[in-house]
């Protein structure tokens, strides 16, 4: 599968650059890098190869959506950002979503993701439980990133993404970070996990799934010690993620 994206105008160039900086300039005044983040990866992770159908066109943004198990607390993050996309009408949300996340990244210590523009909203939300949940294991775990149609190595980069934020019980039924600090995005979590439960510090099941499993394990050993690996591998599935059912060409 190759990408052949979409002609924007320059107009619509301009206007990614300048909501660009305005979304530094917030992520950075209300310290809300985990929960955009958090915004980016639902919207997109509703994708299925398969039927085409889900994926990181902007529909997140409807109640419907929102009202998802898995999507508790992101009503927050969707009206932290209105302001600002108030701002550029002429972004579609699928992008804007999508370009707040390579923010939360980036102005958090972590790698600079490539973005291209150019999704188009979609209208219908996609039908609940296509999501990870954290009380579920491997088998979990791959069937749903494998629906996505993404691969191990994507699994475990992104898994790396906790490093940011943390879990609120009143949305998922736990509480805490994975790391010291959940405001910086560098490869901790997976020090953390292999280090054993610290005092404070969060450890789901599928954060122990990535120990248990032997080709998950290897990974998060080498994420763990080479950080330069961990963000390389981390762009690219972040990439592969945010583009899910955008530009692709058979």
């Amino acid at each position: 599968m190759v990408k052949s994206y979409p002609e924007v105008s320059e107009e619509y160039k301009k206007a990614v650059l300048r909501c660009k900086r305005k979304l530094r300039g917030l992520i950075a005044e209300k310290h809300c890098a985990p929960i955009v983040l958090r915004l980016a990866w639902h919207s997109a992770g509703t994708f299925d190869v398969k039927t085409k159908t889900g994926g990181p066109f902007g529909t997140i943004k409807h109640p419907q959506e929102l009202a998802h198990d898995a999507n508790n607390g992101l009503d927050i993050a969707v009206r932290l950002l209105e302001p600002i996309k108030d701002l550029f009408p002429i972004l579609s949300y699928a992008d804007f979503y999508q370009l707040s996340g390579v923010v939360a990244v980036e102005i958090t210590g972590g790698p600079e993701i490539p973005f291209h523009p150019g999704r188009l909203d979609k209208v219908e939300p996609p039908p609940e439980g296509r999501l990870p949940q954290a009380t579920k294991g491997v088998d979990h775990l791959r069937d749903v990133f494998g629906r996505m149609g993404l691969n191990d190595k994507d699994i475990v980069a992104l898994s790396g993404g906790h490093t940011l934020g943390r879990c609120h019980k009143e949305r998922s039924g736990f509480e805490g970070p994975w790391t010291q600090n959940p405001l910086i995005f560098d490869n901790s979590y997976f020090k953390e996990i292999l280090s054993g439960k610290k005092e404070g510090l969060l450890q789901l099941p599928t954060d122990k799934a990535l120990l248990e499993d032997p080709l998950f394990r290897p990974l998060v050993e080498r994420y763990a010690v080479d950080e330069e690996a961990f963000f390389k591998d981390y762009t690219e599935a972040h990439l592969k993620l945010s583009e899910l059912g955008f530009a692709d060409k058979e």
